[in-house]
């Protein structure tokens, strides 16, 4: 009775649910980029046990939708599934991971199969008998500049049936062949095109290729829509890089877990304004602070041709963009600010406080174009009520920002989510998000400088 019902769509849940949740569970968690982050249910002995601080935290819990996956026993499941599980531990039941249905199973064990057979029949391309084979197949698919050293690390193979590479999809957590990924090139004129074919079928797909090859203490990575590109940005930059299963077209949400370890992720992913829409669009989904674009143009084309062109490829690297310019804010950032200027369309003629209706007579309100000082000595509550002053007008729409050079904006943003609750959230913590998530809709900022600051 604990499991969804598999008619219909799954609820939606918000982030905050998903904190309040835990918390709630008693389960650890720390924020990343794109998830939280958990011990998992599916390691260890299960029973009714709390999941313990000190674990490994391997199960990632998607901060958009809700959906887990586990990265040390390749559980997955939605939200729902989650928490059924944790239902079951604390019935003192191990946690079963979500089972796909039979059909599901079968496709996906014939899936490994037919892609074993075609991995054994597949050469490896570095150790094709007849050299002028191997040179003519690396000047079909443009890689002629790739070393063998390269396409060995990768375990790049030639199918000579087909007349395609073939790209191994290897388990993260056994390094078992999972899948597979075979290119050809057909010519119509002198046009040519790549034509890509996978096992499993393209929508289960979901290979980072490369990321067998990335170690625990990297923190930094170029992603690439096309697996030829991740050879070339290796070989050229030294650089740890990995491709996207389905090029620009998508970033499955399961992939997330793999790349929340980097702390800087360059998008490359090719070098036309579809790619760079893809760029931009990826880099809100990995959290746009972390991540740099490479702009396409005519010295920045995708890594291979980069490659090929003897262009430099770090330099190229080192150009990338910032995805968040610190001089450029979208409408998203200003949002609530445009609100506020609606919502207090007379605010020339002044806002008046409601809660300090003596002031309204001395200042007539707050209005645009007007400094107002307040002085006193120390420990005369000069904070406390000018929190009060500026909450009074904020909850009317009023933009506020803030510039507090003595008190630090953890300790005021405190007193003001105190005044703005009117009560003691030290004493009820459980009531904490439902006041933060209101105060959070105040148009109100706060300044980063503290202390002493040059006056420029």
């Amino acid at each position: 009775d604990v499991l969804p019902s598999p008619d219909g769509p799954a609820p939606s849940v918000s982030i905050t649910e998903i904190r309040q949740y835990l918390r709630a569970q008693d389960i650890p968690f720390h924020d990343g980029y794109s998830c939280l982050h958990t011990p998992s249910l599916f390691v260890g002995d299960g029973g009714d046990q709390p999941l313990s601080a000190n674990a490994p935290f391997t199960l990632f819990i998607d901060k958009t939708t809700g959906s887990f996956l586990c990265t040390a026993t390749l559980a997955e499941g939605t939200w729902q599934d989650f928490q059924a599980n944790v239902e079951m531990r604390l019935r003192g039941i191990s946690p079963i991971p979500p089972a796909r249905s039979e059909e599901m199973e079968e496709e996906m064990r014939q899936a490994r199969e037919d892609a074993r057979c075609i991995w054994e029949r597949a050469l490896p391309l570095w150790e094709l008998l007849d050299e002028k084979e191997t040179k003519e197949i690396k000047a079909l698919f443009g890689i002629s500049q790739v070393t063998n050293a390269t396409l060995k690390r990768f375990g790049v193979r030639y199918l000579r049936t087909a007349r395609s590479l073939v790209f191994p999809w290897f388990s993260p957590q056994d390094a078992t062949l999972k899948g597979l990924k075979l290119v050809r090139v057909e010519k119509n004129g002198g046009t040519i095109t790549y034509v890509e074919e996978t096992l499993p079928r393209f929508d289960s797909y979901r290979n980072l290729f490369g990321l067998p090859l990335i170690g625990r203490r990297d923190t930094e990575l170029v992603l690439t829509g096309w697996e030829l590109d991740a050879l070339a940005l290796h070989q050229a930059a030294g650089v740890a890089s990995l491709a996207l299963p389905r090029g620009t077209s998508y970033l499955p949400p399961t992939l997330l877990p793999y790349l929340e370890q980097f702390k800087r992720i360059t998008l490359w992913l090719g070098e036309d304004l579809r790619s760079w829409e893809a760029a931009k669009l990826f880099a809100r989904k990995l959290s746009l602070k972390r991540c740099s674009l490479v702009r396409p143009g005519n010295l920045q084309p995708r890594p291979l041709e980069a490659l090929n062109q003897g262009l430099n490829v770090t330099k190229i690297l080192r150009s990338a963009l910032l995805a968040s310019h610190k001089s450029i804010v979208s409408f998203r950032q200003l949002r609530e600010e445009v609100f506020g200027e609606l919502v207090n369309t007379e605010q020339v003629s002044g806002v008046k406080w409601t809660r300090f209706p003596e002031l309204n007579k001395l200042l007539k309100g707050h209005r645009r174009g007007e400094l107002t000082i307040f002085t006193g000595p120390t420990g005369s509550g000069k904070t406390t009520f000018i929190s009060e002053y500026a909450l009074d007008l904020c909850m009317q729409g009023v933009c506020t920002l803030w510039g507090s050079f003595e008190i630090n904006n953890v300790r005021l943003a405190k007193i003001m989510l105190t005044q703005f609750a009117g009560r003691r959230l030290e004493d009820q913590l459980e009531l904490y998000d439902e006041w933060a998530d209101r105060f959070e809709e105040l148009p109100l900022y706060f300044m980063t400088f503290h202390g002493q600051q040059n006056i420029k």
